[in-house]
């Protein structure tokens, strides 16, 4: 193990053998969860903050272990010492891997009147999720996020995955549309938190409306796709959009599409 401080910060770091300082710092689920933190931290100065007569500070942070995706870091799991002058403390055991998406993808017939509402079938995927211990889990189409936009990354995901091109001009967030940027006092990413408690992940949801041949919906129901190098195996599923909060209940994503939708429709916003 390895103990310094965080360049330009007297926060104390302890690393584990085989990582550095800058292959630490360069780690983008790390740099963004930190940059994060400091920002909002920062934000107790203001007399009107909850904790502006004690204020929290990051002490130092203790990485514990990685796993590598290749040469690259995947996973990291670390524990932040955040304490103020009471001695008072915020719970800092995490596990970071940084951002994700979700696609909610909306068929339709296209024999019926452009306009209508009727007969909705959202594309669902099924396939083994291991840390769920579930070989035929149940979800919307989703993908890590490395680079790029995450417009430009859920297109690329959802075409490995089912085989459907998505223009990113037709892609709409609608996570974006449910939190205005500049409306809240905190720096936060505009997108769901599943497990706010102990993990960064954050998952835009974006939608996809598209109208198909009706014969195509009974196609694409059942057939098995995926990155077959890559040992994916998933399985298509189209459920009706009235359905969706029921046949994708185990499912964070799924879940926060459906409300994001249904409330965005009642409000006039889509």
């Amino acid at each position: 193990m390895a103990e310094g401080l965080i360049s330009d910060t007297d926060v104390s770091v302890t690393l584990i053998d085989g990582l550095s300082e800058e292959e630490l710092l360069q780690f983008p689920a790390f740099k963004n969860w930190l940059q994060t933190l400091k920002s909002n931290l920062a934000l107790q100065s203001n007399p009107s903050h909850e904790y502006h007569k004690s204020p929290y500070a990051l002490r130092d942070i203790k990485i514990q272990a990685i796993d590598r995706f290749g040469k690259r870091i995947g996973f990291l799991k670390l524990v932040a010492t955040i304490t103020n002058a009471e001695g008072d403390f915020l719970p800092g055991s995490m596990f970071l891997r940084g951002a994700s998406v979700g696609m909610m993808i909306l068929l339709q017939p296209d024999d019926l009147p452009a306009d209508s509402q009727d007969e909705k079938h959202v594309l669902l995927t099924v396939q083994s999720r291991i840390p769920a211990g579930g070989l035929k889990f149940v979800e919307l189409p989703a993908g890590m996020v490395d680079r790029g936009s995450f417009a430009g990354t859920a297109a690329k995901e959802i075409k490995e995955e089912i085989g459907l091109e998505i223009p990113e001009g037709e892609l709409l967030n609608l996570s974006e549309l449910a939190i205005p940027e500049g409306e809240e006092e905190e720096t936060c990413p505009r997108a769901m938190f599943p497990s706010a408690g102990g993990c960064d992940e954050y998952i835009p949801i974006f939608l996809h409306e598209k109208r198909i041949p009706r014969e195509q919906l009974g196609e694409w129901s059942g057939r098995l796709t995926g990155l077959r190098d890559e040992g994916e195996k998933i399985t298509l599923k189209l459920v009706k959009l009235d359905d969706l909060w029921r046949e994708g209940a185990r499912d964070a994503k799924a879940l926060a599409a459906w409300s994001l939708y249904e409330g965005l429709r009642r409000t006039g916003r889509i």
